[in-house]
């Protein structure tokens, strides 16, 4: 049996440590979600919190049965964008270590839903469950519609951190109008909230825009992550480096009653770990080698991921800064380079 090398234990260490993190930083403490009593009466929503529970629970059942078998098979009759892929590696993950994440688990039941009130498509609706079985924290569920004729998908996944409070929506109980990207009155366009996170979970403190975003779990966790890895690959000559890129083509938008944006967003992240000379680079954690497979080793090895953000971005009025409230961070590819 091939030994692992002092870089790759120390490594899968610190990854061990930040997977704990990440479950140990949701649960507890639950977010706390209100609706606005001073609601438009003129405005209504497109769907009832009927037919949301309906196209809801058929959504997880579907799901569930692909967790249940461990099969991608049918996955995207139900997902979509970042969720889609994110489920598929955690199911593939599974089909070789023979246990799902315990991150993967969807409560069935919710705590609020916000519905679009705005005519046309595409659409789409935010609904934030309970805690789950385990009492780890709310999930944050994007649902999108394309068109009339498509049927919705579950969109996006983010687990809400301890302690954050959502903004309150426009209209009691269920309604909301979508926003958009370049929505303006705004601290920053949505667009700009999440590139300038990316570049924020990117340089750390030293970016530029690092003193718009408030402090958050998530980036807590990567900081921690990074500095220990950078740490044990430098003993041994190595780099580690992490970038992230906003894919300005999945974000979703859901204006609160204050003025500001509800964010949902997908930022994609390529993490680049090279062994000192004479050394190679191997996956670092069971799920890794479970996506890196039969690969062959070399120096450097490119592990790439995908991000879901919750972010809510104030009104210029207020002066506040933009909050992380919910993240979501899943490897999708290990490569040898």
């Amino acid at each position: 049996m091939k030994k692992r090398s002092p870089i790759t234990i120390a490594v899968a260490a610190a990854l061990a440590v930040a997977l704990g993190v990440s479950l140990a930083a949701c649960e507890g403490e639950v977010p706390t979600v209100s609706s606005s009593a001073s609601a438009s009466a003129a405005a209504s929503p497109d769907l009832t919190e009927e037919q949301e529970k309906e196209m809801r629970e058929a959504l997880l059942k579907t799901i569930t049965e692909c967790n249940d078998a461990k099969t991608t098979e049918g996955l995207d009759t139900a997902m979509t964008g970042p969720e889609l892929q994110i489920r598929t590696s955690e199911i593939e993950i599974a089909q070789k270590t023979g246990n799902l994440d315990a991150k993967t688990e969807i409560p069935t039941d919710i705590t609020q839903t916000v519905i679009p009130t705005d005519s046309g498509w595409p659409r789409s609706v935010f609904s934030i469950t309970t805690t789950t079985s385990d009492q780890q924290s709310k999930r944050l569920l994007v649902f999108t519609q394309d068109s009339a004729r498509s049927n919705y998908k579950l969109w996006g996944v983010a687990r809400l951190f301890q302690g954050v409070s959502l903004p309150k929506f426009e209209i009691p109980s269920i309604g909301s109008s979508m926003g958009t990207d370049d929505d303006s009155g705004l601290v920053m366009t949505p667009k700009e909230a999440v590139e300038r996170y990316a570049d924020v979970l990117t340089n750390g403190d030293s970016s530029q825009y690092a003193g718009d975003f408030t402090d958050d779990y998530f980036r807590q966790e990567l900081a921690q992550l990074e500095q220990t890895v950078a740490e044990a690959m430098q003993k041994n000559d190595g780099t580690s480096e992490q970038v992230f890129t906003a894919d300005l083509d999945e974000i979703k938008v859901m204006r609160s009653a204050d003025g500001g944006d509800l964010v949902v967003a997908q930022i994609n992240s390529v993490w680049t770990r090279a062994a000192g000379s004479g050394r190679e680079s191997q996956p670092a954690s069971d799920a890794e080698r479970a996506l890196f497979g039969d690969g062959t080793a070399t120096s450097t090895m490119k592990v790439t991921y995908v991000n879901v953000v919750a972010l809510y971005v104030p009104p210029a009025s207020s002066g506040d800064k933009v909050t992380a409230v919910g993240a979501e961070r899943q490897a999708i590819k290990v490569e040898a380079v």
